[in-house]
């Protein structure tokens, strides 16, 4: 259960453990709001309730009923929560009915939420799936009533044939990539990746950006997200800094893509700047860092975890902005060197998810 399948990390987490129960041989229901993985996910042959359970409302607890009317006639044997109104819906759905009848109930906390009542229910699974080191401590240091024993530390993890080492896009692909953007021709890209949301960093990585072309004039700043339609006045505001500062010949925003590897694959550096709260994990990071782009980030959250694991040199003070321009001319000028081994990968995760799903079922 997630409240919609529109792009993000947990939704492709979700998509990812579909086709993992359907490859194996199992039935996956998934319920959301909609969006557009769904065809993806029923070719991949999961199936998919289309109900509005993620709008924060008391109106979203009509679904209750239904959930656990469908829970009962689909003999469903384990429920998963990711997010939490849908957590709530699941967790009442769940609680109503027998222990003879009811599934398992699983939830994972997919982020470092604020500690409150409402939170709490992301703690409140037979299960907790903890997806880093970071929300593994949250959870114990929030919730000192949770059982350790109930938390599953489960990374998230990346697919290394989608997202391979040295990958170099294709030329029709850079052809239409530079006749598209031709200011971004010969220049070095530093790229933020992600839905514009303020806790991604777009102000600060501007910032960062503005003083790092008194140094290197021609650096080119990617932004590359999906603007939340329910936060319009935000991408209003960073378009509106852009203008402000006269960073225009240094800023372009993509919009939605999804061809990221290849944005990866052009980028010379990825920006990782989540704060308040930091990164729960980070996918972007690890999805780049595989690929062998480097990417500076703040040393906090998933983020702090992953370069600590994977690329340490990448780690800045968390909203040290000259430090960061430091860093990022200090790769643009030398490099990086990256391992091509880490613990991060989809394999992994899908193992222990699905491990923890037979014992639970059983």
């Amino acid at each position: 259960m997630v409240p919609s399948l529109e792009s993000g990390g947990v939704e492709r987490g979700t998509l990812e453990v579909n086709d993992e129960l359907v490859r194996q041989g199992h039935r996956s229901i998934v319920i959301s709001g909609g969006g557009r993985l769904v065809p993806q996910l029923i070719k991949d042959g999961g199936e998919h309730v289309t109900w509005n359970i993620g709008k924060k409302s008391l109106l979203s607890l009509k679904w209750v009923w239904p959930l656990r009317k469908l829970l009962r006639d689909e003999n469903v044997h384990i429920v998963h929560a990711r997010s939490r109104v849908p957590a709530w819906i699941a967790w009442l759905a769940w609680r109503g009915m027998s222990k003879k009848q009811r599934p398992r109930f699983i939830t994972t906390a997919h982020g470092l939420y604020s500690v409150n009542r409402y939170s709490a229910i992301m703690a409140s699974g037979e299960r907790v799936i903890s997806i880093s080191e970071a929300v593994d401590q949250y959870l114990r240091t929030s919730y000192p009533k949770l059982d350790p024993s109930r938390i599953r530390l489960i990374p998230r993890g990346i697919d290394p044939d989608e997202f391979p080492r040295g990958y170099q896009p294709s030329s029709q692909w850079l052809d239409q990539w530079y006749k598209d953007y031709p200011q971004l021709i010969g220049r070095p890209v530093v790229s933020l990746v992600g839905r514009m949301t303020r806790y991604k960093g777009h102000h600060e990585f501007l910032e960062i950006i503005d003083r790092l072309r008194r140094e290197v004039p021609d650096v080119h700043a990617l932004i590359v997200g999906a603007e939340d339609p329910r936060r319009q006045g935000y991408a209003s505001e960073i378009r509106e800094h852009v203008r402000r500062e006269k960073l225009e010949s240094n800023v372009t925003f993509a919009g939605h893509r999804s061809d990221i590897r290849e944005i990866y694959a052009v980028s010379n550096v990825i920006m990782a700047l989540s704060s308040k709260p930091p990164e729960a994990f980070g996918r972007a990071t690890v999805e780049a860092l595989n690929i062998g782009t480097p990417v500076v980030g703040w040393d906090s959250g998933g983020t702090s975890e992953l370069l600590r694991h994977i690329y340490p040199q990448g780690l800045v003070p968390p909203g040290n902005i000259e430090q960061a321009v430091e860093k990022v001319k200090q790769v643009l000028a030398e490099g990086a060197s990256l391992p091509s081994d880490h613990p991060y990968l989809k394999h992994y995760m899908l193992q222990k998810t699905l491990a923890l799903y037979e014992e639970m079922a059983a």
